[in-house]
């Protein structure tokens, strides 16, 4: 993996992020902005399936509200993400954090599909004033516990 790390690195989009003033601070300026724009809707959804507001705001609702700011918010992470690694294949790929990271991104990714392709085709029989199911909590609290990791991750690249 070594030597297609190197060869990332070495590309024109590998140079030009390491080289150009100000391109990789600002990258990571916009990676920031993509993260909180992903994980801060999610939490707020996932807090609302796990009961809060449950009085007060429907599920599709706050389904409608919060996760396009989240799905922007990851399409913002992931494309910066992907440059800022280009520029620093060889460290960051070998970083004893990157595996966590890469799979709790994995496992965030099948919470949301188990989700949205399960528990969540029945909202509308528990959308508002009734309970969330045992599975939407799961997930709630499946999803809070990995995007937070997925953070703590991605700020132990720099370290290890």
């Amino acid at each position: 993996m070594d030597d297609f790390f190197s060869w990332l690195e070495r590309s024109g989009l590998g140079e030009t992020v390491r080289t150009t003033p100000m391109v990789y601070s600002s990258l990571e300026s916009v990676h920031i902005l993509g993260i909180a724009l992903l994980v801060g809707p999610a939490l707020a959804f996932d807090l609302r399936l796990l009961g809060v507001g449950r009085q007060m705001l429907p599920v599709t609702a706050a389904a409608r509200h919060l996760l396009p700011l989240s799905r922007f918010g990851l399409a913002l992470a992931v494309a910066t993400g992907a440059v800022m690694f280009v520029a620093g294949a060889v460290a960051v790929g070998n970083s004893g954090a990157a595996p966590w990271k890469l799979g709790l991104l994995i496992v965030a990714g099948i919470n949301i599909a188990v989700f949205h392709r399960g528990v969540y085709r029945g909202v509308n029989a528990w959308d508002v004033d009734v309970p969330t199911p045992v599975g939407a909590r799961i997930a709630a609290t499946v999803s809070i516990l990995v995007w937070c990791s997925v953070i703590v991750a991605g700020r132990l690249l720099a370290y290890t």
